[in-house]
């Protein structure tokens, strides 16, 4: 009796096995053959905008590669004026000896200054401005204001995204400070989500803007 159980048992366990090796086997089938998504990310505009600023939201695929900056200000190259001024973050390789055209703020020239670095930080990893997804703006009111200045962030921006038409695919003039529409310094379509909040305070003497983003890398490239 005990040999014909352990027979009966020992069937049972190979019964077992045979039928948890053609499970395995179906689902590995099954996971090999299963489609992989390619989405990458979205921006989610507003309906019947052919330029917006900004987009409402992003989606983001759920395989995708994320890059996200530490926040970055303008860095300091007129040596023109003192250390720790605003003035000190122009940028003199776009306003020759640190001195601003008719209507440019400083805080323009300050985001300018800070886009570009986010360009270079985005470059160092593969990256383009065309896939910053997200931006988050920190802005310090300029010296003699009470309240920061918006709108010559919102020109800065516009020389670095947001500059295309989405329907006619047109490169869109944007203006320097009070000069006329001109052509932006760098052409790109992309829309990201933003926040721009105004702050006391930024953590290097003389910052009026600090810029983060989230970019994600394209379909079928790595972070490096």
């Amino acid at each position: 009796m005990k040999s014909i159980r352990t027979k009966a048992v020992t069937a049972a366990l190979a019964a077992s096995a045979l039928i948890f090796g053609a499970t395995s086997c179906s689902s590995d089938e099954a996971a090999a053959d299963a489609p992989s998504s390619t989405f990458v990310s979205k921006s989610v505009l507003e309906a019947g905008e052919a330029n917006p600023m900004i987009a409402q939201g992003v989606v983001i695929g759920g395989g995708t590669a994320v890059y996200k900056s530490s926040g970055i200000g303008p860095g300091a190259s007129n040596n023109a004026a003192p250390e720790g001024t605003p003035e000190s973050y122009i940028d003199t390789d776009v306003f020759a000896g640190g001195a601003l055209p008719a209507g440019v703020t400083i805080t323009e020239a300050q985001g300018i200054n800070a886009l570009k670095r986010i360009r270079d930080n985005l470059e160092a990893q593969g990256l383009t401005l065309e896939d910053v997804v997200t931006m988050r703006v920190f802005l310090d009111n300029a010296p003699g204001t009470d309240r920061a200045d918006y709108a010559g962030w919102n020109r800065a921006y516009r020389q670095f995204f947001a500059n295309t038409n989405l329907d006619t695919e047109d490169t869109e003039l944007v203006p320097l400070g009070t000069a006329e529409p001109a052509a932006p310094m760098e052409r790109n379509s992309a829309r990201p989500s933003r926040f721009a909040l105004e702050v006391a305070s930024l953590p290097a003497a003389g910052w009026l803007v600090e810029v983060e983003v989230d970019a994600v890398y394209p379909d079928g490239e790595e972070p490096q």
